[in-house]
């Protein structure tokens, strides 16, 4: 029987932007390497998975449309005589399809029930090529892999060279300031000699370069031993802090009398330094007497591909889907998937399909495309699920999660729980990221008069300073540092502690300023916290390996709950502004400094004022850290005026925000707690979906209002377990490499409860050795409540 739909006019090759989802199923991880194969919708070219579960029939259900295109690949099998050799290039030619797979193809039509439709019938031999040829989804997302993209600047394509001279040879030689004779850095504007930063450790350095800059502001610097006749070498802009290219540097060699032809290239350059650190970044997979860590498989023990610097996701997801909040929100395995048009573009989907590919066991085992050679104890490890479609969804729109660059694992966390609070939530299921809600509530009291005013927020994490003690060098010439160890009690010590913050009191005016100590109104199920080890050396944020002891065994915070209002205590006037007169003035040195080294005056004055107007360097490492912020280029108020205070939000913001949905109180609640900035207000009514705002006259609504339930729980005790941690190695949270250690009963059931930890290495999952030792230096912690 001939098939009728072979010239439907919807029939046509898919266009150059149009996702082809031709490897995996978009509802769980079945795939074309299946033995019944993956189908693929000839209309929207949707794939979707043919065995038990058969979505792609549930796809035809749904959408009615009725030709797809079976693919089914046979991986050529590997022979390994040896454990594989670690990725040595930042940018690899990619292997087609061709080389890596045998494949076979079939046309059917769900409707006509014909499950061998000729190839060479109506418009299927175009759509069918098209198909083929297209990028698949997973590759059109990718940026390339494990390659750092490098531009120009303005400071390199608008420098101004002083006077032109020829640079003697013997002045090439070393660093005008100190002997070094490597890393030698030429200033392209005044053509000093530098030495470089000891940065990666492998090379000495003595930021000579570094300091010729401070002091004359001059910003483009060049690598003399990387430079190539071809025209290529490491440039490296100090205005910027980034390594960048410079379109005429031939041009800005020869200003100096060096010609580019005559070069040699004789060092590294940063690219390959930054690959022989990372090399070095490997999680060790043996035990202390050389033998293999044994591999894990089943339900809960499922390794996820690395796509190329997603280390940081795939331990996240980990971590997060063995907590059985996750499990119990999207691991649904007996529902159908949720209906949507589009399933590799929706959120829930995608989420439930993690949880399936996780926790289901059914792609938890071994490799068998990997032969092993007889008399070779290497175990094959897992394929690994390969979660491209949830981390385009997590980083579309993203200026740094969308990229294929490495990502600080922490603020991973943090984003994924704003993306599924705003998320539309099944009626039936609850909010997961709830489980990690709390309230934590600022006591401010002042010096002079003692009254004090509380506030209350919510969080779902917490980032607690570790204490930095360095340890005298046990050799004159080991420039290793070596630190104290610090206890986890102590960081949660620092965190809740008194401190003292520059603000005058409206009620006394006082300019003592306020003690300020934050602690817990209420405590969550789950609590997260990231351990901040950084300090910045020479301007550049740089992770300390500072050990933090924290126990398998149970421990109470109820040291740290707050008692609220205390007997006798006065509070301030509610109309009363703590923030305000009179006008906050930044330090002047230190934002002189500040504008110095780059950065624009409102930046420098936000981080003085977020720092209590300490000094510059306080100031850095704040600034550092909140980069990305959405409103850091917002003006800080300096006035004194405060968010609420008895300003009038803008009507036309409170219509804008009212077109999304929301009402006139909520709107007017959500820009008094910004600031007026709309960006802000979305998020905070996006995860504040309970408050019904204030009324125009400044009051929080009654009547209806339905009281908003408090995040987290107040009773006592507040015991807490260490249930999972990520760890990271590497000398900065945007290089190097993460993983996931998880507490889980190996040989059964239960909820973390079990003895041994497993190590989850990208797709490799394993028994876990040395615990102890790596806990030591997690970056972030999940403790579950008991």
């Amino acid at each position: 029987m001939a098939c009728t739909h072979v010239d439907a006019p919807e029939l046509r090759p898919p266009a150059p932007d149009q996702s082809v989802y031709r490897e995996d199923c978009t509802q769980c991880f079945d795939s074309a390497d299946d033995s019944s194969g993956l189908n693929v919708c000839l209309y929207c070219f949707n794939g979707g998975c043919t065995g038990e579960r058969d979505h792609a029939r549930l796809h035809h259900e749904r959408s009615r449309h009725p030709l797809v295109l079976n693919i089914k690949r046979t991986r050529k099998k590997t022979q390994r005589d040896e454990p594989p050799q670690k990725m040595s290039k930042l940018a690899i030619a990619a292997e087609t399809d061709a080389d890596r797979y045998d494949t076979e193809t079939h046309v059917r039509c769900y409707e006509c029930r014909v499950q061998d439709v000729e190839l060479g019938s109506g418009k299927l031999a175009l759509v069918v090529e098209g198909v083929m040829k297209a990028l698949t989804f997973a590759r059109q997302q990718e940026v390339k892999a494990w390659e750092q993209e490098i531009v120009p600047c303005k400071h390199t394509l608008c420098l101004q060279q002083e006077e032109s001279r020829k640079i003697a040879s013997q002045d090439l030689g070393k660093c005008s300031m100190c002997d070094l004779k490597e890393n030698l850095w030429l200033c392209l504007q005044c053509g000093n000699l530098g030495c470089g930063r000891n940065q990666f450790g492998a090379v000495a350095g003595n930021s000579h370069g570094l300091a010729h800059t401070d002091a004359t502001a001059h910003a483009v610097a060049v690598k003399l031993g990387s430079i190539t006749p071809e025209g290529t070498a490491d440039i490296y802009c100090y205005r910027c802090n980034e390594e960048r290219t410079d379109p005429d540097l031939a041009g800005h060699l020869a200003h100096w009398g060096i010609r580019i032809a005559d070069r040699e290239k004789t060092e590294k350059s940063l690219t390959e330094l930054q690959i022989e650190q990372n090399l070095r970044w490997d999680f060790s997979m043996t035990t202390e007497d050389g033998k293999e860590l044994v591999p894990l498989f089943g339900p809960g023990f499922t390794g996820l591909k690395n796509l190329g610097n997603s280390c940081y996701l795939a331990s996240v997801l980990q971590c997060l889907f063995a907590l059985r909040v996750f499990r119990d929100r999207y691991h649904h395995p007996d529902q159908a998937p949720p209906v949507t048009e589009e399933p590799a573009l929706d959120l829930e989907t995608q989420l439930r399909k993690m949880a399936d590919g996780l926790l289901s066991g059914r792609y938890s085992r071994p490799d068998t495309d990997v032969v092993v050679s007889e008399g070779v104890a290497e175990v094959p490890h897992q394929k690994g699920l390969a979660p491209a479609m949830l981390k385009h969804l997590i980083g579309r729109g993203h200026e740094e999660f969308s990229t294929m660059r490495q990502q600080d694992a922490f603020e991973l966390l943090q984003h994924m729980f704003k993306l599924i609070t705003r998320s539309q939530q099944h009626a039936a299921l609850s909010d997961p990221v709830k489980a990690f809600s709390f309230v934590l509530e600022q006591r401010l009291q002042c010096l002079r008069c003692k009254r004090v005013r509380y506030r209350s927020d919510e969080q779902d994490n917490i980032s607690v300073p570790v204490p930095v003690r360095r340890m005298p060098a046990k050799d004159a010439a080991d420039e290793k540092d070596e630190f104290e160890s610090v206890h986890l009690k102590e960081c949660f010590d620092i965190y809740t502690g008194d401190e003292i913050v520059e603000l005058t009191c409206p009620a006394c005016g006082s300019k003592d300023g306020f003690s300020k100590r934050s602690l817990f109104k209420t405590f969550p199920d789950v609590l997260a916290v990231n351990a901040r080890r950084f300090e910045l050396v020479n301007w550049v944020p740089t992770k300390l390996n500072v050990p933090v002891v924290v126990g398998d065994d149970a421990f109470e915070l109820d040291a740290y709950k707050s008692t609220g209002l205390r007997p006798g205590e006065e509070t301030l006037p509610e109309d009363a502004d703590v923030s305000g007169a009179p006008k906050f003035v930044p330090d002047a040195a230190a934002c002189a400094l500040m504008e110095s080294m780059g950065f624009p005056r409102v930046r420098c004055e936000k981080a003085l004022h977020a720092t209590g107007n300490r000094d510059a360097e306080a100031a850095m490492t704040w600034l550092f850290a909140h980069m990305e912020d959405a409103d850091i280029d917002t003006p800080v108020d300096l006035g004194g005026s405060s968010a609420g205070g008895g300003a009038t939000a803008d009507p036309e913001k409170i219509e804008m925000l009212g077109s999304m949905g929301f009402g006139p109180a909520q709107c007017r609640k959500a820009l008094k707690e910004t600031a007026g900035d709309m960006e802000r207000a979305v998020e905070w009514l996006f995860s504040h979906p309970d408050d019904q705002g204030e009324s125009e006259a400044g009051g929080e609504t009654t009547g209806a209002q339905v009281s908003k339930e408090v995040p987290g729980s107040g009773r006592l005790p507040a015991r807490f377990q260490l249930h999972s941690i990520v760890c990271h190695k590497g000398g900065s949270i945007h290089a190097g490499h993460y993983v996931a250690f998880i507490r889980k009963a190996v040989d059964g059931g239960g909820d973390g409860g079990g003895d041994e930890w497993v190590l989850f290495n990208d797709e490799k999952v394993v028994k876990a050795a040395d615990v102890d030792e790596l806990k030591k230096f997690a970056y972030v912690y999940f403790f579950r409540r008991l």
